[in-house]
């Protein structure tokens, strides 16, 4: 890291400080990744560090989503995670025909963030390399008009945009 992103890494870090929350348990490479959605401005970094995780404190109270909230989504074992890659990232293998739309929008969203905290801590392996990427296989075979559900796709999208875009923008 060049001094010019060491010095926005500490004006963002002393921002968050302003705005009354903590960059402690999140190491540079993350908070970096909010400089570069907020285009290296400090300033706006922060309040979308700490927007990012006063959403996260309410979404997810425990730090994580536990299986039995999301139990409907889960037994229907339309997502696999399949160890990683050969190059080392999470490999996931989606079968659409087992996805039909949720009743239930909320428990929805809760299993997208649950799958989506899976896959990043299987690929984290508790230390970042500011490279964090993720594969998804998605497997289309006996795909019917029963299975679209344009909502679910949105949904996830949107979560992987404005809350784990940390995670999935391009080096």
């Amino acid at each position: 890291m060049d001094q010019n992103h060491e010095l926005k890494l500490t004006q963002m870090k002393n921002y968050v400080q302003k705005l009354g929350s903590s960059t402690e348990k999140y190491g540079d490479l993350s908070l970096e990744r909010f400089l570069i959605a907020r285009s290296m401005d400090p300033n706006k970094a922060a309040k979308m560090f700490v927007t990012w995780q006063k959403w996260r404190a309410s979404f997810v109270p425990l730090g994580f989503i536990p299986d039995s909230e999301v139990i409907d989504q889960l037994e229907s074992k339309k997502i696999y995670l399949q160890g990683l890659s050969k190059d080392g990232y999470p490999v996931m293998v989606a079968k659409a025909c087992k996805h039909y739309p949720a009743k239930d929008q909320p428990q929805f969203k809760r299993f997208v963030v649950h799958l989506l905290d899976k896959v990043i801590a299987r690929g984290f392996k508790g230390k970042e390399i500011g490279n964090e990427k993720l594969i998804v296989v998605l497997d289309l075979d006996q795909l019917g008009y029963k299975n679209v559900d344009a909502r679910g796709f949105i949904i996830g999208f949107q979560f992987l945009q404005v809350n784990f875009f940390v995670f999935v923008c391009s080096s």
